[in-house]
């Protein structure tokens, strides 16, 4: 919600300065979302004054100009402009001032030979208009040398205030000056609402739709004159980004952001019969004002006359019977529109406007009249006609919401201890009806007992938010100021607290510093992806019926779109190594799971005069972050098998599963697959892995803690063992049988070497392994080493591996 300092201070009269107005709204929960005047970028721009004007001596279309802009040196210019000429007084940019529109710095430089300092402006270059046929014309008295935004009053701030989407009434400047005044900041002025004489009956309009559309007012207005708006209304909307169209749809636009009321113009001339509020039909078309066309149905309502639909109700009119330039003869709606039904229609037809988010929050139902009497006025006091007498179809909801409320109640639900008469204040500036039934006094068993006294609140109109009590308190509250709310620590038990952790937020948070300590960086992506991005990892499960975009639209089946969408990005800006993680959730048929994944793109290791070229990752570096991030989280890694069939994300032959057993599936990893890797615009080797969290079998709880750590007494034995192998055997599967030859003696077991070549045999290859005993009470004798190699080459023989001569 946008709106100038000015525009406020219309329905607020206040003497607060700009940063206390903000700081209020800060404290009363309307948030500042940006603040920005227009004469702070157009301070460097000067009014001029034409001197002299000569052709340029190398270019027909260019005129060699000096101008005056008030410090008595006059400048020479070049500009093009068709309009300028001596005399012509203007607007002037000094050397070093920047061009709004494109932020281009105005240096001393040589056009055609000829040197030019500072540039004569035009409307669109200073953002002002679109008129750049030539540079601005001013009035001949303009003060020469003076600020062109302190003179032209563009010394105005606009404030863009976010609001929720329970604060329907804040959604007009009159709401949010209602607020301030509440808040102490200045006194709400009374609007003024014009009586009409209409001559002759009103409009034919009516209502088949009484669910959707209520209430539906009109009235006509005979013989007006079309055209540009007032220059206090063009500049005002032109302010907070409204381009000013004419004078008509100006007067509508203007109410709405005032007021909070949207309205509706169209051109009688087109119309064929009365209108009439009803359901769409099947196949029902509408070319809106947006340029568009859209197809309604029967759970839609539309206004439509004898022949076709001319509005979306309380969305967007029909471009067909919208006002013009020609138009003389204009009926101005004014309805009330059910806002569930407004946001049903706007989320199927996927259509958003200013209308829309106000009559889906709830306008005012209270403000039909008033809102038809104001636009009238501004129709024939700007475009000139005759108003017929209103017509009023329907009936608003206008039943009154009373809720009974004491005012001990704040201090008992918020904190803040306010006196009643303090309340009583704020909500009766906020709009509010406060009856108070005095207190009085009982007697129990002979003893006086004092009844406090209890509120009826009557609740406003415009606030269809305000249910019971509770948001009584916070209205008092929130204009007191939410930072006086005290910060209020729960009651905790005595004694030492009990961990509130659950096992798998535990095994959530050790990969988690486990990845972080690897030198991963965590990333924080969407839970939705692409259509596109789904059906690359296998398509989704869940798609959502009203997305907030098409490109979040289904709820991811797998965290590598995002991960990879996050390392396109870091790398098309420069980024040599990308190693990224992330911890989320994937959605499936069955339900969600938790899972952990990360992506290795770019240099593994920068060039260097000892390696040489850079050096990309591969998919054991992807293996060798998978088997870390398992033991982080607890899962038994050396009893993991290596299988080689991952997903189609993965470039079959260079990935692989981690399973325990066939059928348990831990982990997949590998080099991306190259198709997946053009849909991401990534080049080069780029690896990746998934931990299925969920999968990862449970601790079991033994009751007793873990016996203290104590080193060996005595120092390890390793032996080298070096076997021939069938090449189709995996070097993991020799690795396990040699560890589980003697699972006393044998501590770990390691690969060290892979050869094929000369010497050994063809399908065969030589794979050699460091095997660490640990001896226990005393060390090993030689007949028991001699035992413990024979175990190892007789599991290894299993296999059809054979202890290489």
């Amino acid at each position: 919600m946008k709106f100038t300092l000015s525009w406020l201070k219309t329905h607020l009269a206040t003497d607060a300065d700009l940063p206390t107005i903000l700081k209020t709204l800060n404290a009363i929960g309307l948030e500042v979302e940006g603040v920005e005047n227009p004469a702070e970028k157009l301070g460097a721009f000067r009014i001029a004054k034409v001197l002299t004007a000569q052709r340029h001596p190398q270019a027909d279309k260019l005129q060699v100009l000096t101008v005056d802009h008030g410090d008595g040196n006059p400048l020479q210019v070049v500009c093009g402009a068709p309009n300028a000429r001596a005399g012509l007084v203007g607007v002037f940019g000094v050397e070093g001032a920047v061009v709004p529109v494109n932020g281009m710095v105005l240096r001393k430089t040589a056009i055609r030979g000829v040197e030019s300092n500072g540039m004569m402006c035009s409307y669109r270059e200073l953002e002002l208009g679109e008129d750049h046929d030539g540079i601005i014309e001013l009035a001949d008295d303009a003060p020469v040398g003076q600020s062109y935004a302190q003179w032209a009053g563009l010394d105005d701030p606009v404030i863009d205030v976010s609001v929720t989407p329970n604060r329907q009434d804040c959604m007009g400047v009159r709401g949010i000056a209602r607020d301030l005044a509440a808040a102490g900041l200045g006194t709400l002025n009374a609007i003024i609402v014009p009586e009409i004489a209409g001559t002759g009956p009103g409009p034919e309009v009516r209502i088949e739709d009484a669910e959707g559309c209520p209430a539906f007012y009109a009235r006509v207005v005979r013989g007006v004159k079309n055209g540009a708006s007032p220059d206090w209304m063009a500049k005002q909307l032109k302010a907070i980004g409204q381009k000013p169209i004419s004078a008509l749809v100006d007067i509508t636009n203007y109410i709405m952001i005032d007021l909070g009321r949207p309205l509706h113009v169209y051109d009688l001339g087109t119309l064929k019969g009365g209108l009439v509020a009803r359901r769409g039909r099947q196949d029902e078309q509408v070319l809106a004002l947006n340029g568009k066309t859209y197809i309604v149905d029967e759970t839609m309502t539309v206004i439509a006359d004898d022949e076709a639909v001319h509005d979306i109700g309380g969305i967007m009119g029909g471009e067909h019977s919208g006002a013009q330039e020609s138009t003389t003869d204009v009926l101005i709606e004014c309805a009330y529109f059910t806002p569930e039904r407004i946001a049903v229609t706007g989320q199927k037809l996927g259509l958003t406007s200013d209308a829309r988010g106000r009559f889906e929050r709830g306008v005012d139902p209270a403000f039909l009249d008033d809102g038809l009497s104001i636009a009238t006025f501004l129709v024939t006091h700007l475009c000139g006609g005759s108003p017929s007498e209103a017509t009023r179809a329907g009936a608003p909801p206008l039943t009154a919401k009373v809720v009974d409320y004491a005012p001990e109640r704040c201090v008992a639900l918020a904190g803040v201890d306010v006196p009643a008469y303090e309340q009583q204040h704020i909500l009766e500036q906020l709009g509010f009806g406060v009856a108070i039934e005095t207190s009085s006094v009982e007697y129990q068993d002979g003893m006086p007992v004092s009844t406090p006294a209890r509120w009826q609140v009557t609740v406003p109109s415009w606030r269809r938010d305000v249910d019971g009590w509770p948001d009584i308190v916070e209205e008092v509250v929130r204009i007191v100021g939410l930072d006086q709310v005290p910060s209020t620590p729960l009651p905790r038990l005595p004694g030492v607290a009990r961990p509130t952790a659950t096992p798998e937020q535990l095994v959530e948070r050790r990969v988690r510093r486990t990845a972080a300590a690897r030198g991963l960086a965590e990333a924080i992506n969407w839970s939705f992806i692409s259509e596109k991005e789904a059906a690359s990892v296998g398509g989704g499960h869940w798609t959502l019926a009203n997305p907030i975009s098409e490109e979040l639209k289904v709820m991811r089946p797998s965290l590598l779109p995002g991960l990879l969408a996050a390392a396109a990005r870091n790398m098309d800006r420069g980024a040599a190594s990308v190693r990224l993680f992330e911890l989320g959730r994937r959605y499936f048929a069955q339900g969600e799971r938790a899972t952990v994944g990360f992506v290795l793109a770019g240099e593994k290791s920068a060039r260097g005069w000892r390696s040489g070229k850079a050096q990309p990752f591969d998919a054991f570096d992807a293996k060798a972050e998978l088997l870390a991030l398992l033991a982080g989280a607890g899962a038994p890694v050396a009893n993991l098998q290596n299988f080689g069939e991952a997903s189609g994300a993965y470039h079959p032959g260079q990935s692989g599963t981690l399973r325990l057993g066939p059928k348990v599936v831990l982990a997949e990893y590998g080099v991306l697959h190259p198709s997946l890797a053009r849909t991401f615009d990534l080049t080069g080797t780029v690896v990746a892995g998934e931990i299925f969290l969920d999968a990862i079998p449970a601790k079991r709880k033994s009751g007793f803690m873990r016996p203290p750590y104590a080193p060996p007494a005595l120092q390890a034995v390793k032996r080298d063992f070096a076997f021939l192998v069938p090449a189709d055997v995996e070097a993991d599967a020799l690795v396990r049988a040699v560890r589980g030859a003697d699972k006393k003696a044998i501590t770990d077991v390691r690969l060290f070497d892979l050869f094929v070549g000369p010497g050994v045999e063809e399908g065969y290859k030589s794979l050699a392994v460091e095997v660490t005993l640990q001896p226990g009470e005393k060390s090993f004798a030689q007949e028991e080493l001699e035992a413990i190699s024979a175990a190892i080459v007789k599991a290894a023989q299993k296999l059809g591996a054979s202890l290489r001569g």
